[in-house]
């Protein structure tokens, strides 16, 4: 099955100026989409395809143009997400971190280091979010591992999880208490920092999220970043919904295929016939395009640095995460047997899917604080915002 581009957004689709980088991703995610199902069976890293968006331009071209790059609009950003995680998931997830980790670093930090990480960036280096702890469940803004004062500023000894493309990078993103106050660090790959190799997943298994170790490990006080603002560029929190709406996508489109290649030998037609398929089907469908919706308006207000941004972004993960498990679900039932085996793409999809509800926040936790502001429930703990 050749890849298909993704399916129109509407109001929320790239302005005419910025459709070139969509049509880059397009043409690279039909390549990605070749070689998904490979990098899930080893769990390799897809290397090459980091290295295809980088020399493609996109790595910096969401950057707002105060920082270096292009200023391509977040709207354009979501498009262009979603588009590379119908084609590979794992890919798009890596490329999501590291271009997040990147923005945040130039971003808050000082003028010097900003120049430095924006010059890295640029040169092709790679960039890794290592913000959740073991520990911190959700809050991974919030650490709860405290790093103590040393020569240079402080040291940290603990742990990272889920810390996507770890092993390829050269920069993360660290967060730790320093005087009970959460900072946040940018820090050089060196010998304190090490790898548990405890990634073997259901799904997104090419994105190698190990968990990472620290021994006490420098955060340089010229490193030390400022805290973040609602004006910080924050591809993470809002690109999130695009990942599940990407597999959501590629689920639907396999879901489609078998239905009309499958003859039903009692009445000669395709399975597409079957009334209940196309009812579910149609269910389905509407959900996905909903979820788009919703995502699509918070790169919207995101674009507009809206305080808004933020409830926007959980409800559209929470629509996202929750479509892409229903559409990979249904693509299993349409599927059978059939889908249920190891040559079909529908498996990998519907493992694929199970990913975005876990991702901080998780599905849980966007019902909790959704819940709580349309009863007008004050919430304990509000989350802050994504790393």
């Amino acid at each position: 099955m050749t890849f298909q581009p993704l399916r129109t957004l509407g109001p929320f689709s790239p302005p005419t100026h910025e459709q070139s980088w969509l049509d880059t991703a397009t043409a690279l995610a039909a390549e990605f989409a070749a070689t998904a199902a490979e990098f899930d069976d080893s769990g390799d890293t897809p290397v090459a395809n980091l290295a295809a968006l980088h020399d493609a331009g996109l790595d910096s071209a969401f950057l707002p143009e105060r920082f270096g790059g292009e200023g391509v609009s977040t709207v354009t950003f979501g498009n262009v997400l979603a588009t590379i995680s119908k084609a590979c998931p794992s890919t798009a997830c890596i490329w999501l971190m590291h271009v997040g980790a990147a923005a945040s670093l130039i971003a808050m930090g000082t003028p010097e280091t900003s120049a430095f990480f924006q010059a890295e960036l640029k040169a092709g280096k790679r960039f890794a979010n290592a913000l959740s702890e073991p520990t911190s469940g959700n809050l991974f803004l919030m650490p709860l591992q405290a790093a103590e004062p040393v020569d240079g500023g402080w040291a940290l000894t603990g742990a990272k999880r889920f810390v996507s493309g770890c092993e390829i990078a050269d920069y993360f993103l660290v967060n730790a208490l320093v005087d009970g106050v959460p900072n946040f660090f940018g820090v050089d790959r060196d010998p304190t920092i090490t790898f548990v190799p405890i990634w073997d997943t259901l799904g997104l298994r090419a994105t190698r999220s190990q968990l990472m170790s620290l021994d006490g490990t420098l955060l340089a006080a010229e490193r030390r970043c400022s805290p973040p603002t609602d004006e910080t560029p924050n591809p993470i929190g809002v690109g999130l919904p695009w990942l599940s709406i990407g597999i959501a996508e590629a689920a639907l489109d396999a879901l489609i295929a078998h239905a009309r290649g499958r003859i039903i030998p009692s009445t000669g037609k395709p399975l597409s016939h079957m009334q209940w398929v196309q009812f579910e089907t149609a269910e389905s469908a509407i959900a996905l395009d909903a979820a788009k919706l919703l995502a699509g308006r918070s790169m919207w207000l995101a674009d507009q640095t809206s305080p808004e941004t933020l409830p926007a972004a959980l409800a559209a993960k929470l629509s996202a995460n929750q479509v892409a498990v229903q559409v990979a679900q249904l693509a299993v039932k349409v599927g059978g047997a059939s889908g249920f085996l190891r040559t079909s793409a529908i498996q990998r999809h519907f493992r694929d899917a199970q990913a975005g509800a876990l991702m901080a926040y998780s599905v849980e936790l966007c019902r909790d604080t959704i819940g709580k502001a349309v009863l007008g429930v004050q919430p304990e703990q509000a989350p802050t915002g994504f790393g």
